[in-house]
């Protein structure tokens, strides 16, 4: 029998290799002979690195970058090596993202993605040429302004001085140029994690929709959002394919805008680019079941979440599709018309939820129940 095991993690308790390795223990009690390969999982959001990198061999390296408030902050990314090719994986959240920010001084007139433009900038140092980018969780709505800044390009003002950081800095926008951009990006491609559609600007845009939850007052709204505008227009001057309209350019306060515009990016699904690159189809040929799910089972989880990918992946090569997760809803049974054929809650009694995220009881609910799932199994043969 062959099993290929690729959950999610569970959020503030199991990695996604912990659980994996949770769920292969309850196989192998059960099957003790069965090919069983675990592979990470993650939606390109909080902790996509560390499954990437944990999970197929690579290395962290940690550099001193820009907070979104221009303070220093030691951020993480991976690297990945394959055939002497080097990929950087990239969370932006790590250098500009919302949690590094103190509830009392979030204000995206302020925040920047500098941090971010430093994260790539290393990378390259390092020979990084392939970049794969999670961009959510932002603290920023500066266009990634502050990125480009970071990478050479120029933003500057009417008096041809560098505009100032966080979106303050776009009111004074008057010349966008690429002439000084660092050389090395010309051999760069970008693949970013973008799992919003929303435009740049306007009423579906990055500050009308997203700017509240970083602090945006109701007054300054309409000024960012006229400002992203005429940032998108001196852009299209010097990229004539600027799209401010494209789906995913809104993401991150703008920050897709500029990949997509600047760094020719192709703005994907989260999910689709960690399925891809684990390879995760490969690994399923020719197995007999596989093994998905994460902290919470939902209806949220039917819409596309990481555990559906998953599913479908399962399916089309044949395979019996199972999840397991710390809690389930009853809205989650529209998971089973998305590709998992039977899903499992791994809470055995009444706890506390602190109980419930401790590694080593959540660890020992997956493995327990995924061996009475293997047992029902067994009986059936």
């Amino acid at each position: 029998m062959k099993a290929v095991i690729a959950i999610d993690s569970f959020k503030e308790s199991l990695t996604s290799l912990q659980a994996g390795n949770a769920a292969k223990e309850g196989i192998l009690r059960v099957f003790p002979d069965a090919d069983v390969l675990v592979r990470p999982l993650a939606d390109g959001g909080e902790g996509t690195t560390e499954a990437l990198v944990s999970g197929m061999g690579g290395e962290l390296v940690t550099v001193c970058v820009e907070d979104p408030l221009g303070k220093p902050v030691q951020a993480q990314y991976g690297i990945l090596t394959e055939s002497g090719r080097k990929t950087a994986i990239i969370e932006m959240a790590a250098a500009s993202g919302l949690m590094l920010v103190p509830p009392e001084l979030r204000d995206p007139m302020n925040t920047s993605t500098y941090g971010v433009g430093q994260m790539i900038a290393d990378a390259m140092q390092k020979g990084c040429r392939r970049f794969l980018v999670g961009i959510g969780g932002s603290a920023t709505n500066d266009g990634g302004a502050g990125m480009l800044c970071a990478l050479g390009f120029s933003l500057t003002d009417e008096s041809g001085e560098p505009i100032r950081k966080g979106a303050k800095g776009l009111k004074d926008l008057r010349v966008v140029s690429a002439e000084n951009a660092l050389p090395e990006l010309a051999a760069c491609t970008f693949s970013v994690a973008c799992d919003v559609n929303n435009p740049l600007c306007g009423e579906r845009g990055a500050t009308a929709v997203f700017g509240p939850q970083k602090g945006a007052t109701k007054e300054n709204i309409p000024l960012m959002d006229g400002w992203l505008k005429n940032y998108a227009e001196l852009s299209n001057a010097v990229f004539p394919d600027a799209d401010a309209e494209a789906p995913g350019t809104g993401a991150a306060g703008g920050l897709g805008f500029a990949f997509k515009t600047f760094l020719h990016a192709e703005l994907r699904s989260g999910v689709a680019i960690v399925l891809e690159e684990t390879r995760l189809k490969d690994a399923m040929e020719g197995a007999d079941f596989v093994l998905t799910g994460e902290g919470r089972l939902d209806g949220q989880t039917a819409m596309g979440k990481a555990p559906i990918g998953v599913a479908k992946l399962g399916k089309a090569c044949g395979a019996k599709v199972l999840a397991f997760s710390g809690c389930v809803t009853k809205d989650a049974k529209a998971c089973n018309s998305n590709g998992i054929d039977a899903f499992f809650p791994i809470l055995r009694t009444v706890c506390t939820l602190p109980e419930a995220l401790n590694v080593q009881n959540a660890a020992e609910n997956l493995s327990d129940t995924v061996e009475q799932a293997f047992r029902l199994i067994q009986a059936m043969k």
